[in-house]
């Protein structure tokens, strides 16, 4: 059944039911990748998924049911499966269908250009080539990827709203390893882009920064101005991400609960959530509830505006919706997210903030972020590998030291952020953030 079809099949089921208020959420994906290793693709998978979830609210209490299978029948058991399970739904959260917004944004990204088998494998190679062509010192263990997937999400429900959102991606990454005198490093680039000329560079790029980690030494114990990579600092901005959710602060898992207003960071933190970002492939002009979205402030210049909401959090906090409802998948249940959520870079250049900092340590690597952060109380020790500034410049490799502090003091202590905001691959939710010049981080070497 195609969704028209399936509409038409719900509208019935549920006027069969008595059932008048309901949503229809359809969800179809399809996507293919491909791995290299040792000059031959190692791995190529391809996929073709999707379902409905339908919504209805029953004596206030609103319930769910979802499939796979589309044809007549199943969608009349889907809409009673809904009407039987909201008897046994717990929640004191009213259910709330949402009728629509006055008006919509506008995608700027260009329609989703996806490649077919033959494409992926033949630049998976071709970057593969580019990584043994960097440098004589690249190894077996260097590999390449490419990834292109497309989607369909259609809302419709009781009051009339129709939405359709069609979104595509394609990426690649180049893993490059290298062996200079028995010591052996690694790193790897990933990228979004539309064709092979999107991707030049990279792999040069992946073997230049496993070399440079040659001859890495230890780091001294110390409190250390610090200079955090933009990819690693889009990756601390994520691994944080929640307790900007209205979601973790009304169940008690952030401290910013009460602090809207308030000074939480440094004055040059700005920290917007921007689903029409450029660069941002996802773009989406409706959330999972049917909410018009657009780009917020959550930090500016150190304050705290908001936090994300959906319409149940919304309305138990007594504000507006910021149109973050999320769905993890077409079955699931309605949560919060951001959409392209990034630090917002200044006019300053990464070699300024060296130059800035005059000394101390540039962190380039993590290791283990998750296992070694606390979201709720902001505490991390984390182990990281980088360089030392030394007389305002870039200098020398060091490898295997811990950074040790609290995220909500990091975010007092940012003295500086550089231009280039780096975006992460991500997907309907992704991070970005520019290099960061933090004061009095404790290192242990």
């Amino acid at each position: 059944m195609d969704f028209n079809a399936i509409k038409s099949a719900v509208v019935a089921a549920a006027q069969k039911a008595g059932i008048k208020e309901y949503e229809l959420y359809y969800v179809s994906d399809a996507g293919v990748s491909t791995e290299t290793l040792k000059h031959e693709i190692s791995n190529f998978s391809s996929s073709v998924s999707g379902g409905v979830c339908f919504r209805c609210i029953v004596d206030g209490k609103m319930g769910y049911a979802s499939s796979e299978l589309m044809d007549v029948d199943e969608i009349e058991s889907l809409v009673d499966r809904a009407a039987n399970n909201a008897k046994y739904v717990e929640s004191e959260d009213d259910g709330i269908i949402f009728a629509g917004s006055k008006e919509y944004g506008k995608i700027n990204a260009p329609e989703p250009k996806i490649l077919d088998s033959a494409e992926l494998k033949a630049m998976a190679l071709e970057i593969e080539k580019e990584l043994y062509g960097a440098s004589d010192k690249v190894i077996d263990g260097s590999q390449a990827g490419v990834g292109s997937s497309e989607m369909w999400i259609r809302i419709f429900n009781s009051y009339g709203l129709d939405l359709e959102n069609h979104v595509g991606r394609n990426y690649a990454m180049a893993y490059g390893v290298v062996n200079v005198d028995g010591e052996v490093r690694n790193n790897y680039e990933v990228k979004v882009g539309n064709s092979k000329e999107d991707f030049e560079g990279m792999a040069k790029k992946s073997v230049e920064g496993a070399l440079e980690q040659i001859g890495a030494a230890n780091a001294e114990t110390g409190v250390y101005n610090v200079v955090i990579n933009k990819k690693q600092m889009a990756s601390l901005l994520a691994a944080y991400s929640s307790i900007f959710s209205a979601k973790s602060a009304q169940n008690g898992m952030s401290l910013l609960v009460g602090k809207e207003g308030q000074v939480i960071a440094s004055e040059c933190v700005t920290i917007t959530d921007d689903p029409f970002r450029e660069g941002y492939a996802l773009q989406t002009h409706f959330d999972a509830e049917g909410v018009a979205t657009y780009r917020k402030s959550v930090v500016e210049n150190g304050v705290f505006k908001t936090f994300l909401h959906n319409l149940a959090t919304a309305k138990k906090a007594g504000v507006e919706t910021t149109g973050n409802a999320s769905k993890a998948g077409y079955a699931g249940s309605i949560a919060v997210s951001p959409y392209c959520f990034c630090l917002e870079g200044s006019d300053m250049t990464e070699e300024e903030l060296f130059r800035k900092a005059g000394s101390g340590i540039y962190v380039t690597g993590v290791k283990g972020l998750h296992a070694g952060i606390n979201a709720v109380t902001g505490d991390y020790s984390i182990e990281c590998s980088g360089f030392t500034i030394e007389d305002g410049k870039k200098g020398k490799p060091i490898k295997s030291f811990t950074i040790a502090g609290n995220f909500f003091e990091l975010l007092k202590n940012i003295d500086a952020v550089a231009n280039e905001v780096k975006i992460g691959l991500g997907g309907f939710t992704a991070f970005g953030a520019p290099s960061v010049l933090v004061h009095g981080i404790s290192v242990a070497g």
